[in-house]
């Protein structure tokens, strides 16, 4: 070895002319661009603000409960015809029955009286629906009575029943 050799290896960046500088090396956050830094310091205050955000949104206090709001919308047609069968031809009630879904006008349709029925048909409605009118204009305020029901149902239809409606139940038969 020379008197003048480093023994190891340089202790910092080494000058053009292959020299070593004196200035030690700068940390990693020094050597980063201010663009660079700009954008990281622009995420993480994104994030932080989405995050209070969402907190916020989502009930953060626990003083309140959030409500949800509901809207309820109800549409019907009631028609004074017979129901029809899946060929779309309407099917007469026999006396004493009401053969399936549709609006039936009583006194005209069918006649006032207590009626049964198996439940429901089957298939992709698993509920008989039924109900007793005052009127036929399809207003909810036109049910007297109606249920949903999934087994045998017996319905009592007053003379001054305006219409009966049935959807997805088997026929019904007059008990008395």
């Amino acid at each position: 070895m020379t008197a003048g050799a480093p023994s190891g290896p340089p202790e910092g960046p080494l000058r053009q002319d292959g020299r070593q500088s004196s200035a030690s090396p700068r940390p990693l956050w020094g050597r980063l661009s201010k663009g660079v830094l700009t954008h990281v310091a622009a995420i993480v205050i994104g994030f932080a603000i989405g995050a209070v955000a969402g907190y916020a949104g989502a009930g953060g206090s626990t003083d309140t409960p959030a409500t949800p709001k509901v809207t309820v919308t109800a549409t019907s047609t009631a028609t004074e015809t017979s129901s029809t069968d899946s060929s779309g031809t309407a099917q007469k009630a026999r006396s004493g029955e009401i053969p399936g879904d549709g609006t039936y006008v009583v006194g005209k349709d069918i006649e006032p009286g207590t009626y049964r029925t198996d439940g429901p048909q089957g298939g992709l409605v698993p509920n008989c629906y039924w109900a007793r009118l005052s009127s036929t204009s399809g207003d909810l305020r036109d049910i007297i009575a109606n249920g949903n029901t999934k087994g045998r149902t017996t319905v009592t239809i007053a003379s001054t029943d305006k219409a009966f409606t049935t959807t997805g139940c088997n026929r019904w038969t007059k008990a008395d």
